[in-house]
């Protein structure tokens, strides 16, 4: 049985999330001012309306719940969206080594959300759901392109795939230096630092509405996942069993920009937590979507959260693009892997 391994690995969805409910507390602890975790369940506990007999002062409860619960939720939703996002398209092109920004999706989402910024001239935070609707719809062409180049060969290789990406990549990093040349200086400044992605733009206002987008992915997704254990079958034998190849295919490349597309507008470009993610769940639990879908967002929202917490503290005071973190850990991981399948062929 292909998928026999999720018999040994129900245990895995509740370790993941306790993790994660873990990660949380000890991100928002860390930082220049400490918050000891009972201070912070004592202020979550007088948010919520409940009485605490711990005492903490009114700056704690500002850096609380003004500065880092935002972010550190953000960054969860964001790394969650990203995971599943990575799981999906490996599943969906059928080739472990596809993910958002290695197949240009995230850099499509972000020439487009990039260009609303300076043609608008506003902030990101001006257009809550103009960038998002920009960036979905870029990362959606990109997806769709991209699939369209690797399906056109019956082989449609890991190289074909890659320099596909390379392709759409090169010209999205084209049109983003446009737009930086275009740019004034303040819109120069803040397109630079959103680039490189991170979450220092958190806000409850921007985590709601990514969460919305992200969580609706998600959700989707997951309702798919059936579908692509038996499309991982092959597409002559999908076609057999009942499933519209076709359709499935459109589904996952809406629900895939929409997550990439709301992470991209609100963080910038974050990249290797789609490739990474999927990989650890698979050596865990196998190949089994009905498990690696949910397993990779909750894994994702870990790393992403445990990343920005080292992006905060590695030069403290001031704070490291979370974006370039991820992609200094995720491109050795990801050359490993190049070689190890070019040694299978």
């Amino acid at each position: 049985m292909p998928f026999q391994k999720i018999k040994h690995s129900q245990w895995l969805l509740p370790l993941l999330l306790s993790s994660l409910i873990a990660t949380i507390f000890l991100a928002v602890s860390v930082g220049v001012v400490p918050l000891e975790i009972k201070q912070i369940t004592a202020a979550l506990l007088d948010g919520a309306g409940l009485s605490s007999s711990i005492e903490y002062s009114p700056q704690q409860a500002i850096i609380l719940f003004d500065i880092r619960l935002p972010r550190v939720l953000l960054g969860a939703v964001i790394g969650g969206g990203l995971g599943i996002s990575g799981a999906a398209i490996q599943g969906i092109f059928r080739n472990p080594l596809a993910e958002p920004s290695l197949i240009g999706v995230s850099a499509g989402a972000a020439l487009a959300a990039a260009f609303t910024m300076v043609v608008t001239s506003q902030l990101v935070t001006a257009h809550f759901w103009l960038l998002p609707i920009a960036a979905f719809v870029g990362g959606g062409l990109v997806t769709w392109l991209v699939y369209q180049i690797a399906a056109r060969s019956s082989t449609a290789t890991t190289g074909t795939l890659l320099l596909a990406g390379i392709a759409i990549n090169a010209m999205a990093g084209a049109g983003l230096g446009l737009l930086s040349y275009l740019a004034d200086a303040q819109q120069l400044r803040n397109l630079v630092f959103w680039t490189l992605g991170g979450l220092d733009a958190a806000n409850w206002n921007s985590l709601g509405l990514t969460g919305l987008c992200v969580f609706a992915a998600a959700f989707g997704l997951i309702r798919l996942a059936r579908a692509l254990n038996i499309f991982s079958l092959g597409e002559a034998e999908a076609g057999h069993l009942g499933l519209s190849s076709s359709r499935l295919k459109k589904q996952v490349v809406v629900l895939v920009a929409l997550a990439v597309g709301a992470s991209v507008a609100v963080a910038g470009i974050i990249g290797f937590i789609g490739l990474v993610v999927p990989h650890l769940v698979r050596l865990i639990i196998g190949p089994d979507h009905r498990l690696l879908l949910p397993a990779s967002a909750l894994l994702g929202a870990i790393l992403l959260v445990l990343a920005d917490m080292a992006a905060r503290l590695m030069i403290a005071p001031a704070e490291l693009p979370v974006g370039i973190l991820t992609a200094l850990l995720g491109a050795p991981f990801f050359l490993f892997l190049l070689l190890r399948q070019k040694q299978r062929l």
